[in-house]
């Protein structure tokens, strides 16, 4: 007699960058589960991605709002769904609720930091380690083993409309509008800007429409720059960086997409956010406790060398 596939739940609410950094999990979990029905929770502005990606049967949307009624709904949800094993990836305060919301029973297997949880991931500084290695620590007990980069093949689209020339450069002077913080300085982008115009490479700026006076910085001393702010989907993002030269970013989503999907690229990074956070095959992480000790010949250099891995 045949063993019936497991239903396995994956929760990854997040931010859009935290949803690139996951990748490889996803897929490990993937992997290790290819009879099973694999469901994720996640963001409504997630979900077609997460669709978009096949690794998953099932995508349910959490809009995350704190109402008795949101939260009601998401017990139907999670009970109706009598899942065998949850991976908490998210395992913040909102998702260990989740796990007491089951009352009185039956209980899935459960990964994450919520108490009574029967594979608990809690332990000292545990938002203080890169998150590939907290997953890496999380699955262990199943067997499961993220890869090193990930693989984001699935996300590609035609670029002609933006009428680039073959060789261009990304730049992603902007963050979340919460957290200026993160930003270097958008004139230190247009020194960038200008050195790799020198070379005969396009800059293209990339960011939301809130971000384009960043844009305009950069075009006031590099006239070469092209302002693609508020002006890429998702895939053709991705279908940028699939050809781009190279890329500088900040600690922010579209930069971390831009690295995952294998593009050489700089991350610019000050205390201000924990410089453990990027992955893929051609990024470097750069680094200094103050954006005002980080010089644009250092990034550009670090983006040289960026190019360098994995071959030119």
């Amino acid at each position: 007699m045949s063993k019936r596939p497991l239903r396995i739940l994956v929760i990854k609410l997040g931010a859009f960058g935290d949803f690139f950094l996951a990748q490889t999990t996803f897929a490990a979990i993937r992997r290790h589960h290819a009879g099973d029905w694999l469901t994720l929770l996640t963001l409504p502005s997630l979900a077609p991605l997460a669709r978009m990606s096949g690794l998953f049967d099932e995508v349910l949307e959490d809009p995350r709002d704190r109402s008795l009624s949101a939260y009601l709904a998401i017990r139907r949800a999670l009970r109706a769904q009598r899942f065998d094993r949850v991976y908490d990836l998210q395992a913040q305060t909102r998702t260990d609720l989740y796990h007491r919301l089951l009352f009185p029973g039956p209980w899935p297997e459960w990964s994450g930091t919520a108490r009574g949880a029967s594979h608990p991931d809690r332990y000292e500084g545990r938002r203080k380690v890169p998150v590939r290695d907290r997953y890496v620590r999380q699955l262990a007990p199943f067997g499961i083993m993220p890869d090193e980069t990930p693989d984001l093949s699935w996300l590609d689209a035609d670029i002609a409309k933006f009428g680039l020339p073959e060789r261009f450069a990304l730049l992603v002077p902007g963050s979340s509008p919460g957290r200026p913080d993160k930003r270097w300085p958008a004139r230190r982008y247009a020194e960038v800007a200008a050195a790799l115009a020198g070379r005969g490479i396009v800059p293209a700026v990339i960011g939301t429409g809130s971000e384009r006076d960043l844009a305009r910085v950069i075009a006031e001393t590099c006239p070469q720059a092209v302002d693609l702010t508020d002006r890429t989907s998702v895939p053709e993002l991705g279908g940028l960086a699939r050809r781009a030269w190279g890329a500088v970013g900040n600690d922010t989503g579209p930069t971390h997409l831009i690295a995952a999907v294998g593009c050489p690229t700089v991350v610019v990074f000050s205390d201000a956010s924990k410089p453990i956070h990027s992955t893929g095959p051609r990024v470097l992480i750069h680094h200094r406790p103050d954006f005002a000790d980080i010089d644009s010949a250092g990034v550009v250099e670090a983006l040289d060398r960026a190019r360098d891995k994995g071959g030119a």
